[in-house]
Parts: structure tokens; C-alpha cells; sequence
């Protein structure tokens, strides 16, 4: 991060899940950062996934599992103390991993949850079944997810809207931290392909027409209203409105505007409350080439 000021506010506890696997560094990395910024408290927690069936059958498998995930805590705190930060380490054990990060991060009142990402591959199984993907939909606070290699260095915001609620939390989200961080922001908003509609059913080019022109019209109405407000914040931001699959049009814009950051919401218009979290917000984290901030809708 380039600001010296804290681009996000009252972010006086920040909770750090790490495996301590390479997918974890970007993740351990601006935890670090972001609570040196900000002059958090950084809590990090490692999972030992286990079961009393496996508890039971190999005491001291689990016992060595436990001690290395002490060992890679103990590196994390040492590396936060070099950067002035005070970081609290906690290991929990059992099944689904999920809940003790949703569990820690209620019980500590945590402000975000900082998170790594796997690699590219298997994308399909990794989609509405992996724990990132719980913890978010699960989450009582925002949830940064950080590739491996992303660098945060807050010079472009990329924001995706689609005029749901959660949407608008995303693009007033993003619109704080570019003020706070100086980032230039673009905010975009897509009209779904053809080929990509929410019916299941065949429809006439005529009915297929109206569709086009209602997601055309619901995404200028989603980028207005986000200028509008930004023009009384004082800030000049782009706005976007591209065709195509949602995720792919995201993805491809972060790449092309080289952004540090995309903001996204937790769930889109078409996006059932029951889900834990909006396909085509997942797909953006699984894809994305930089750090993803999904901001959920209080």
C-alpha cells in the first residue's frame, strides 16, 4: 500500500486465516500492511482440519499437524512485530474450517476477514463449495481475498455494480477507500450476454430485445447514480457499462486498467438470498489477477 493513511476506517481488528501454505503469503503479507496502515490489531489463525474419528486413529499425526501450525503463527507474529504490529495467534481444530473463521471473527468483533486464494486451476470445483466461498457467505464483515502474488498498492480501483443493494455497498465501499487512498476508481457495470440469461427457457428475439434493453437500462441507471454521488464526495471517477459475462468483463477490465483492487458485492440482482454467495462474485475472486474486497450488505 503507497498511503500512509488508512484507506479503510475503524478497522480496529483484522482477522488473518492462513494454512501457511504459498497461497497464503499475499494473504499474511497485506494483513500486515493494511494493520501497520491502520494501527490494527491483527489476529491470525491457522485450521487444523480434523475429525474424532482421525483424532482417535492418529493422536500423534494430529498433534504434529497442531505443532506446525504453531510454528508458521509464531513466523507470522514475528514478521508483524518487525512492523510494529501487535498480532494474536489462534489454532483451532476440527471439521469445517468454515466456522471457526466465522466464529472468530464474530467473537472478536473483527472489522474484515483477510484471506488467501488457491491457484487458477479447478475452477469448477472450487465454485459454491470451498471454503472461501463459505466464510464469505457466512461472514459478519467485509472479506479481502488476496492471490498470491497481488500487491496492493491502491493506485487503481476497479468497482462492479449492478444496481442491487449489494452492488451500491460495493461502489460506496470503493468510493471511500479511493478518497482515503488517492486511487483513481472506475466503476463498471454489465449487460449480460444473450447467452448468459437468467431464464431458462427459449424467448423471442423480440422478448430476448426487451430483456437486452431492461439490463442495459437497470446498468446506465446502476453507473448514475454511483456518479452522482461521487461527484458531491468531490471525486472524479470513470464509469464503464460493457456486454458479455459478467465475471469476464470484470476480470478482463481489472487486467486491462492493471487494477490493485476489485470491489464487489456479495450477491447481484439475480442473486437468491439463500445463497452463500452470487456466482458471478466468485468466479471474479477465482480469476481475478488482483486482491478482491467482497463487501457485504449490512
Amino acid at each position: 500500500m503507497n498511503a500512509l493513511s488508512c484507506p479503510i476506517p475503524r478497522l480496529e481488528k483484522l482477522l488473518l486465516t492462513t494454512d501457511g501454505s504459498e497461497f497464503s503469503e499475499g494473504a499474511v503479507r497485506e494483513a500486515i500492511n493494511l494493520a501497520r496502515t491502520c494501527s490494527s490489531r491483527l489476529l491470525a489463525l491457522s485450521i487444523v482440519e480434523t475429525n474424532p474419528e482421525y483424532e482417535t486413529m492418529a493422536p500423534l499425526l494430529v498433534e504434529k499437524e497442531i505443532e506446525k501450525a504453531r510454528k508458521h503463527l509464531e513466523t507470522v507474529k514475528e514478521r508483524a512485530a518487525k512492523e510494529n504490529v501487535a498480532c494474536e495467534i489462534i489454532i483451532r481444530q476440527g471439521e469445517e474450517s468454515f466456522r471457526f473463521v466465522v466464529d472468530e471473527a464474530e467473537k472478536n468483533g473483527t472489522e474484515m476477514i483477510i484471506m488467501g486464494r488457491r491457484g487458477r486451476t479447478g475452477l469448477s470445483r472450487l465454485m459454491m463449495g470451498s471454503v472461501t466461498a463459505k466464510v464469505i457467505g457466512h461472514a459478519p464483515c467485509n472479506v479481502l481475498v488476496v492471490p498470491r502474488a497481488a500487491n496492493m498498492q491502491l493506485g487503481r480501483i476497479l468497482a462492479a455494480t449492478d444496481g442491487s443493494r449489494y452492488g451500491e455497498a460495493a461502489s460506496m465501499e470503493a468510493m471511500g477507500v479511493a478518497k482515503r487512498s488517492g486511487a483513481t476508481l472506475t466503476v463498471l457495470s454489465v449487460v449480460p450476454s444473450e447467452t448468459i440469461s437468467a431464464f431458462d427457457i427459449v424467448h423471442s428475439e423480440m422478448q430476448k430485445g426487451l430483456i437486452a434493453e431492461k439490463e442495459r437500462k437497470a446498468a446506465e441507471c446502476a453507473i448514475k447514480n454511483v456518479k452522482e454521488v461521487a461527484e458531491k464526495e468531490g471525486l472524479n471517477i470513470e464509469g464503464l457499462i460493457l456486454e458479455g459475462r459478467p465475471y469476464e468483463a470484470v476480470v478482463n477490465s481489472a487486467t486491462e486498467k492493471k487494477a490493485d483492487l476489485i470491489v464487489v458485492g456479495s450477491h447481484g440482482r439475480t442473486g437468491l438470498e439463500k445463497l452463500l454467495m452470487g456466482s458471478v462474485t466468485e468466479r471474479i475472486i477465482v480469476l481475478s489477477p488482483c486482491a478482491v474486497l467482497v463487501v457485504k450488505c449490512r
